[in-house]
């Protein structure tokens, strides 16, 4: 919040309340007829200072008769040990401050202190501090931000992405609170925190029935040792909950981390497919029904070489990592799965353009021109031929707006449809985002994954790069192709 300018008039207290006026707009960010109280102490050292209390009432004029500005109240309240021995010292206040409510007759002193420390507070370069009247903590200051709406990381994006039974949903929205809590600066509210954990417990705990019995039969012994591991293994909730108790943040980080990956990888067995059936047109195209990782081998095209990871040699090539989200896009990352396994990708050239790393279009190339594709946040399938209207609230499940976004480029003979080969890498950039930290084009491409190894090496790639090969490494069981429908 910026501080409000000092050239207004503030006509300082008497006896008396005295009428302080500020702008219109200032008035016009608080309820009418609300009071405030604000507490401020001085920001220098002053032997017979102790504090000044100020109580603020905002009022407007509720008939015709007595219309007048927005006007703001203030009381002023010094302490009685305070006083000055020297008179003089108010000489050199300006005038434009109007000393006449302050001198007239016998000058009280405690009005002397009021009017130094208010110019102090004025003048001071330092933010006010004891605002009371603020209305949200500093931890829900930052999960109500605009921009924790959407996943900052490829692995919280297809964390969340899962369709897992909703007690594992609660729990995992309950750990990552902690998430948001553990940026706060400074001092940290553990308290909150320890909630959370112990909100996580009993729901794992109550509802371990429901958790297992949504596993298939098959990984369910899998699925017990994981959601033993949860409750009480040694990254596990109960050592999470220990870590908090001792208010170590790093050990807090870890344990959180290690609880949200078993999280994860209980919430994929309770989903061995879709959740949701394709519409009847589409069974044509090829699909993918769960997670697949594809590696894609980079080298340099002017036959240089990439920085050395830490303590290692120059590399000729790099590789990254994508994980595809087929039960958010299966039909997307099943042409683009499809493609990877004909070896469509291999020796295929990188463009940098703005803030993304695109291939190029090679119309030749045996891929399908699938229709956009978009999963829309609260909704159980996705959207087909329909961009999101973010300015309306709409948001997908697999957001753009992260460094490392995997999307199809658009078809080029219409917009409806993404490109049959042609894919980018979204290379996010807060400072070209708009409002909330969100992508002018968030809601417009079909996203099918995310970089999760090997981002790093990304500013590194720059025009005339090639993907020397590019593999489907897991997840070729759950490609299914046309003709095995």
């Amino acid at each position: 919040m910026r501080r409000a300018k000092t050239s207004s008039i503030f006509p300082f207290c008497n006896d008396q309340p005295s009428t302080l006026f500020f702008p219109f707009f200032f008035a016009m960010a608080f309820p009418l007829s609300s009071s405030i109280t604000l507490s401020f102490s001085p920001s220098t050292q002053k032997r017979h200072f102790l504090s000044t209390h100020f109580a603020f009432r905002f009022s407007q004029a509720r008939s015709q008769e007595n219309a007048r500005p927005f006007q703001l109240k203030g009381q002023c309240k010094a302490s009685k040990e305070a006083f000055v021995k020297d008179k003089s010292q108010c000489r050199n206040i300006p005038t434009s401050f109007n000393l006449s409510t302050l001198i007239n007759g016998t000058m009280k002193l405690e009005n002397v202190i009021a009017v130094i420390l208010i110019l102090a507070e004025i003048t001071s370069p330092l933010p006010l501090a004891g605002w009371d009247f603020w209305s949200i903590s500093p931890a829900n200051a930052v999960l109500y931000s605009p921009e924790t709406k959407l996943p900052r990381t490829g692995e919280l994006a297809l964390r969340r992405a899962i369709p897992a039974n909703t007690n594992m949903k609660a729990i995992q929205d309950s750990l990552e609170d902690i998430s948001y809590l553990l940026r706060i600066p400074q001092r940290k509210p553990y308290g909150t925190m320890e909630g959370n954990v112990k909100k996580a417990l009993k729901i794992a705990v109550d509802g371990k029935d429901s958790i297992l019995a949504s596993i298939p039969a098959d990984l369910r012994e899998k699925g017990s040792t994981l959601y033993s591991s949860l409750v009480d293994g040694k990254g596990g909730l109960e050592a999470l909950l220990k870590s908090i108790k001792d208010q170590d943040p790093d050990r807090v980080s870890v344990g959180l981390a290690s609880s949200l990956d078993t999280v994860a990888e209980l919430e994929l067995l309770q989903a061995p497919g879709l959740s949701f059936l394709l519409p009847e047109q589409y069974l044509k195209y090829p699909r993918l029904t769960g997670r697949a990782i594809v590696e894609l081998t980079i080298e340099k095209g002017n036959g240089s070489s990439f920085s050395p990871e830490a303590g290692g040699e120059l590399r000729k090539t790099a590789t990254i990592q994508v994980v595809l989200d087929g039960y958010s896009a299966p039909l997307t990352t099943g042409n683009f799965a499809k493609l990877v396994t004909d070896g469509a990708y291999d020796g295929t050239k990188l463009s940098c353009i703005n803030q993304a790393i695109i291939s190029e279009n090679d119309t030749g190339k045996n891929g399908y021109s699938v229709p956009l594709e978009i999963m829309p946040s609260g909704q159980f399938e996705p959207l087909y031929k329909t961009t999101l209207s973010v300015q309306d609230g709409e948001l997908p499940v697999l957001p753009l707006s992260v460094y490392g976004a995997g999307a199809m480029a658009h078809s080029e003979v219409s917009e409806e449809y993404s490109s049959p080969y042609q894919f980018f890498f979204y290379l996010y950039d807060k400072r070209n985002s708009g409002l909330g930290g969100i992508s002018f084009e968030e809601g417009q491409f079909s996203v099918f994954g995310y970089i999760t190894a090997g981002r790093e090496i990304l500013p590194q790639i720059k025009t005339g790069d090639i993907i020397k090969s590019a593999k489907l490494v897991e997840g070729r069981d759950r490609l299914v192709l046309p003709s095995e429908s």
